[in-house]
């Protein structure tokens, strides 16, 4: 039996083809089934994420042409730009990579977390379709372990990597209780709607998103539940944020020192908490100047982030180390099923032989033979016949000259030198 993984990922494929090797969720399943109803292949789970599609499959043999393929009738893809872009994993590299994917190593932000959920739903689907075994299902349970081990034993995720995490994580610091809190977004790029989600995982409930198209803003609340407003209302509505994170393409400021003095007047000088994200600044210098005003700029927080992204490169040192360990200790129990077949063999064989000549002592004692003497026969009979096998086998290397199997037998059977 041998394990085998292939893929594609966002160091190997764009995204227009990432796009076309997606999976949704509820296609899963019936892809799963169709891919173990290959002969070739007995057990599989497919990953399926915006930044990678991968395939963990069993098969009896080591063949990457038969899952290849599949996977290009499946998405009707071209076999070129599919060539060249996916990775076969045989074995032992196979499990390596289910490690490190688990664990964040292998992700476009190191550490990240989001991927060991979404191995563990892919595995889950597969598991309800009937398309995972006794390999799988063990890889996958020890998948999981060793991504928790490095969680637990090593800071990979401890602090922030990316601007848009590292403001929200500052907001934590500062807001004992962040969910409690409005928050106002100015923008609505990519930077911005990272830090709503980010928000919204914290579960912040009252988010308002500002934003010059009042189209982009609703188009990103309404993925969010939240609010949107335009550029021209924040002067009215300003007052009600706790936290203001701005980030947007403007080249003058959005907001100057007047208009947040007069919110904090009406907030009758609660503080507040404003991150300026963008460059050249939406936020004048000036209102860090302010009372009550505690201003950040990108500048600040990317001092955050270069510090943390060298700790989870050291971290990332250590995890590898753990992952090594576990990779062998997991081959060997893979490697040990190799001979199942032959001890049970050898246990049939053996009891066979034992129900034989327990048999002919029953039949020798009915007869009234002496009891004595039937326990001396049954025990020179059941370690000669026994014994026979193995003796001719060795005879036969004796007058071959294979001193190989001879030692061999030594080792098995822990006979002195």
């Amino acid at each position: 039996m041998y394990l085998l993984t292939l893929g594609l990922n966002h160091r190997t494929a764009p995204v227009a083809l990432r796009e076309r090797t997606a999976f949704s969720p509820e296609q899963l399943p019936d892809a799963v089934r169709s891919l173990v109803a290959s002969p070739q292949v007995q057990e599989a789970t497919i990953l399926s994420t915006c930044n990678r599609t991968e395939i963990y499959c069993r098969q009896e043999q080591i063949a990457t042409a038969p899952v290849f393929n599949w996977l290009r009738e499946y998405g009707d893809l071209p076999e070129d730009a599919l060539n060249s872009s996916t990775y076969t994993l045989p074995g032992e590299q196979a499990v390596q990579h289910a490690f490190r994917v688990a664990s964040g190593l292998d992700s476009m932000v190191l550490g990240e977390p989001q991927i060991l959920g979404q191995m563990k739903t892919a595995f889950s689907v597969a598991h309800q379709a009937g398309t995972t075994g006794k390999i799988l299902n063990r890889l996958f349970q020890h998948t999981f372990l060793v991504a928790k081990q490095i969680r637990t034993d090593t800071a990979i995720g401890a602090n922030a990597v990316s601007v848009a995490f590292a403001a929200v994580d500052l907001a934590k610091r500062i807001f004992s209780r962040l969910q409690e809190q409005t928050v106002l977004l100015i923008g609505a790029g990519e930077t911005i709607e990272l830090v709503a989600r980010h928000l919204k995982q914290n579960q912040v409930r009252h988010i308002i998103v500002a934003n010059r198209s009042i189209e982009r803003a609703q188009a990103l609340t309404s993925q969010l539940g939240s609010e949107a407003i335009s550029l021209a209302e924040i002067p009215a509505r300003l007052h009600e944020a706790d936290i203001i994170v701005a980030s947007t393409a403007s080249t003058l400021p959005i907001l100057g020192k007047g208009t947040v003095e007069s919110a904090l007047r009406k907030r009758r000088h609660r503080p507040m908490f404003m991150i300026d994200l963008a460059v050249p600044r939406d936020i004048e210098g000036e209102v860090g100047e302010l009372d009550d005003v505690f201003l950040y700029t990108v500048d600040d927080l990317q001092n955050v982030v270069t510090a943390n992204q060298t700790s989870r490169q050291e971290a990332a040192v250590e995890a590898e180390k753990i992952i090594d360990l576990q990779v062998m200790r997991f081959m060997h129990w893979m490697r040990s099923l190799d001979s199942v077949p032959t001890i049970r063999s050898l246990r049939d064989k053996i009891e066979a032989l034992g129900e034989t000549e327990l048999e002919d002592a029953q039949r020798r004692l009915a007869n009234g033979e002496n009891p004595q003497q039937v326990l001396e026969h049954f025990a020179r009979n059941l370690s000669r016949k026994f014994a026979h096998g193995p003796s001719q086998a060795l005879k036969q290397a004796g007058q071959e000259g294979n001193a190989s199997l001879i030692s061999t037998a030594r080792r098995l059977f822990k006979l002195s030198p």
